[in-house]
């Protein structure tokens, strides 16, 4: 089973959306499992304090490394990366989650405040995650995103295994537009091509189409999407 250890101070923030939905339903039928621990309990004093002002002066607080890693520590790994939601970590790809999806899961640190100690990311292996380029109040969100993502890709969440192969990034592309009825929207009718039966010909359609739209929206995706294709061609 997929498991998900969420280590937040907010543990009434799940399951939250993830409660809901493919995620809700497949968590039901103990298809994933989520775990919450709340850091707070490992807190020493009788405020439950997680934070400390900032070394060297500056605004805001700082998540304690001896709090935080008392507790990383009591979640058995058993196999699943550690990884902190931030702002400053590697940018989370589909490859990314389909590689996640395929293991025993995740342990994951929302972070709060102005940061983590430094000292706890390295001592604890924490592998920093973003989900974008802009901060959230704290690491839930993103771990809900993160989760989900996952989730979806676990045998038997998706209806249909062919919705999963055909959307964006899958194939380091942008989804192809989608259409369904009415025929005519407002004088826009539904592309002829979509409508001719002609198989073969949607799969070319849907194919350039995609390109297009990569191209014309994320460059840097179309660019490698093209590399790919060269050394594909060139092998």
């Amino acid at each position: 089973m997929w498991r998900a250890s969420v280590l937040t101070i907010f543990p009434d923030m799940f399951p939250g959306l993830l409660g809901i939905s493919l995620a809700g339903k497949a968590l039901d039928t103990r298809v994933w499992a989520l775990e919450t621990v709340d850091i707070r309990a490992h807190a020493t004093d009788k405020h439950r304090s997680v934070d400390d002002t900032p070394a060297g002066g500056g605004p805001g607080m700082v998540m304690r490394a001896d709090i935080l890693a008392h507790a990383i520590d009591s979640v058995p790994p058993i196999g699943r990366p550690r990884l902190l939601m931030s702002p400053r970590g590697v940018p989370l790809t589909q490859e990314r989650v389909a590689a996640l999806a395929k293991g025993q899961g995740a342990i994951i640190v929302c972070g709060r405040f102005e940061g983590v100690d430094e000292r706890v990311i390295a001592a604890r292996g924490l592998d920093e995650v973003s989900i974008g380029d802009y901060v959230l109040s704290g690491g839930e969100l993103a771990a809900m995103a993160l989760i989900d993502a996952c989730v979806r890709l676990l045998p038997g969440v998706v209806g249909q295994s062919t919705s999963i192969v055909e959307e964006s990034f899958a194939e380091g592309l942008l989804e192809y537009p989608q259409y369904t009825r009415p025929a005519v929207f407002e004088r826009l009718p539904i592309p002829e091509v979509l409508t001719s039966g002609d198989h073969g010909k949607v799969a070319q359609w849907r194919r350039a189409e995609a390109e297009r739209l990569t191209r014309e929206r994320r460059p840097d995706l179309s660019a490698a999407y093209l590399r790919r294709q060269n050394r594909t061609t060139d092998g």
